[in-house]
């Protein structure tokens, strides 16, 4: 009897070690390391995707910015190739071309009319010893005030003659513009040694 409870014991014990055994088999969990290395390594590849994303977005919109510059550069050429200038109005006192500034207003718009399609010949006569003054032939739109002029000034005198000063003077007038290029003496050289021919034309500008 002692002998056959020793034999079951032993049995009990070795199915239990059995079990055991069994019950740790299959996929052992990864240590905390490993997890830790995982999670990096998803976290450096998921970064790695956004720096990507961001890149190309960024390469985009610099493509964009260089496609707007380049069509703004074609569109530039393309005026030049096509002729495309801005007319002005061109001054010549005896033949000698001066530049002028002229007055934004619709004095200036109706002389650049007239001489849009042929050069603008007039006649001056010296008066007062500081203008010259000669007819237009037409009525320009006028604005009259009370204006104190200087060398170099051009004005609009009865809304249908032109004045060009060497000197001063004070009077109601529409301006038209001023002579940039010449001073003082400049202006008296042109001016003040008897009658002259001005020719107003426009010029075309790139």
């Amino acid at each position: 009897m002692k002998t056959k409870m020793t034999t079951f014991f032993i049995v009990v014990s070795i199915i239990a070690v059995v079990f055991s055994a069994c019950g740790k088999t299959g996929t052992p969990e990864p240590d905390a390391a490993a997890r830790d290395s995982v999670s990096t390594e998803a976290v450096s590849s998921k970064g790695s995707t956004q720096e990507e994303t961001f890149g190309i977005a960024e390469v985009q919109e610099n493509d964009s910015e260089n496609n707007i510059i380049e069509d703004q550069i074609q569109t530039e050429n393309l005026e030049t190739e096509t002729g495309d200038t801005e007319k002005m109005l061109q001054m010549k006192i005896n033949g000698t071309v001066v530049n002028v500034l002229w007055e934004d207003n619709e004095s200036v718009d109706a002389l650049m009319d007239m001489c849009k399609d042929s050069p603008l010949e007039i006649q001056m006569s010296m008066y007062g010893g500081f203008e010259q003054v000669g007819p237009l032939g037409a009525d320009l739109p006028r604005n009259d005030a009370q204006t104190t002029t200087s060398s170099g000034d051009i004005v609009l005198y009865s809304g249908n003659q032109i004045v060009v000063f060497y000197g001063s003077n004070s009077w109601s007038y529409t301006r038209l513009g001023h002579i940039t290029d010449q001073d003082h003496e400049g202006m008296a050289e042109l001016l003040s040694n008897g009658d002259v021919i001005i020719t107003i034309s426009m010029e075309a500008r790139q």
